[in-house]
């Protein structure tokens, strides 16, 4: 058996299929003849003085770990803890993972996590110098990061199922009740679950960052597109419907007054005076404006906000993403303890990606951006054939809608309001 160690830690939030990558490494190299150790808590530990080998680590064998593939969540647990300290990295945790690496005898690191921590574990390699190479199995439930072939994140897509079955629930009884729900979907930098799950339920609309562009865009844009859809809804003769809204359509928001004057309080800063637009209530603030302007116009609408998100984050994983990180893990073991790759390539170290059903290592250096410290954003294609298709099956007023004289003052009575008023009113979201 090798003198050397392979440890495993999981950085950033949950995701389903976290454990499948866990027993999948452990599984493979066991089989190998390495000891395995699991790391408690990501980064957390390891890069601080008070570290305890009794206490923040585990040993993982075949036995532990044979049937936690099944499972959501992490038995090792996992913390947002980097080796970064105001953008800059903090040399005094990379020497107490350096430090605790050693002491463990580890030779081998598996990182799973997000961009930041894709990140530390770029410095982790750099800083061994070659007496630990080190492999990163990317995670996230937002589906952003730009891996090969359009693959998706594991987690990804249990995710999607998970949320699809409660925007499946929430369009009963919608129409059970006549009534709306606006439904805020976790991805703050991509739109790619929210587009998804609406695409897969069949929701009435969804709206995501990217097709609004680099552009900042007012509160009332926003509603201006969902009002017209709840309109046009009504004028085809149903009164209920679920508007799904990507989280990270507020941090397209410019205008702090106007998000204030619609909550009716302000909203908290950061030490430096800097809005904390991530804390803005989307749903509430969607809400209060639209009930606002139907009851000006003497129209009345129940209007309940639902934010879905945690609930994805640590659920059992689908089949889908059983597979798929059972490839990933192992695909990490034959990246680090194989011949098919050089010397030089791990010692920088490499994400973990499958492309066209082959193990695709990317070196650390190739997908951090070396301004940002980080990988690359993928965002929604909205020029795309997917995005295509989902928009149209969406309901929006259309241009068409406007050039149907019928259809126009059909819309106007359901709204209240005369033909001109409408046309004038609603015209720019086609023009």
């Amino acid at each position: 058996m090798s003198t050397k160690r392979l440890a495993i830690l999981v950085g950033g939030g949950p995701a389903p299929g976290i454990n499948g990558v866990i027993g999948s490494v452990t599984i493979a190299a066991r089989k190998r003849g390495l000891e395995v150790v699991g790391v408690y808590d990501g980064f957390k530990w390891i890069s601080s003085s008070s570290f305890d080998p009794a206490v923040h680590t585990v040993p993982l064998d075949i036995s532990r770990v044979s049937r936690i593939h099944l499972e959501g969540g992490s038995i090792l647990r996992t913390a947002r803890d980097s080796l970064i300290k105001g953008g800059t990295i903090d040399e005094a945790k990379v020497a107490n993972v350096r430090k605790v690496m050693e002491s463990l005898n580890v030779g081998y690191l598996v990182t799973i996590g997000g961009d930041d921590t894709a990140f530390s574990a770029s410095i982790v390699a750099r800083a061994m110098e070659g007496r630990l190479f080190v492999a990163h199995v990317p995670k996230t439930i937002d589906n952003d990061l730009p891996l090969p072939g359009d693959m998706p994140t594991f987690g990804f897509q249990t995710a999607r199922e998970v949320a699809t079955g409660i925007v499946k629930n929430l369009m009963e009884d919608a129409r059970t009740t006549n009534r709306w729900y606006f439904v805020v979907i976790m991805g703050r930098s991509a739109g790619h679950l929210a587009l998804g799950t609406g695409k897969a339920a069949g929701a009435t609309l969804t709206i995501i960052p990217e097709e609004f562009g680099n552009r900042k865009v007012r509160v009332e844009d926003v509603c201006d597109i969902i009002e017209a859809a709840m309109i046009k809804r009504k004028a085809l003769g149903r009164d209920d419907g679920i508007a799904i809204v990507a989280e990270g359509v507020a941090l397209k928001f410019g205008d702090v007054e106007e998000i204030e004057r619609i909550l009716g309080k302000s909203i908290p800063r950061d030490p430096h005076g800097h809005v904390r637009l991530a804390e803005v209530p989307l749903g509430e603030l969607l809400k209060n404006e639209i009930t606002r302007r139907f009851e000006e116009r003497g129209k009345k609408i129940t209007v309940v906000t639902k934010d879905v998100g945690y609930e994805l984050r640590c659920a059992p994983p689908i089949p889908f993403d059983i597979e798929y990180t059972r490839d990933l893990g192992y695909g990490a073991v034959e990246y680090l303890l194989s011949g098919s790759y050089s010397e030089e390539m791990k010692r920088k170290g490499a994400m973990i990606s499958i492309l066209n059903g082959k193990l695709n290592p990317i070196p650390f250096d190739e997908i951090m951006d070396p301004v940002t410290g980080r990988t690359r954003v993928r965002t929604v294609d909205i020029t795309s054939y997917a995005y295509q298709v989902a928009r149209s099956y969406m309901i929006r007023l259309e241009k068409e809608d406007l050039e149907n004289p019928e259809f126009v003052a059909s819309m106007a009575k359901a709204a209240n309001m005369d033909v001109e008023s409408f046309t004038k009113r609603f015209g720019h979201l086609v023009s």
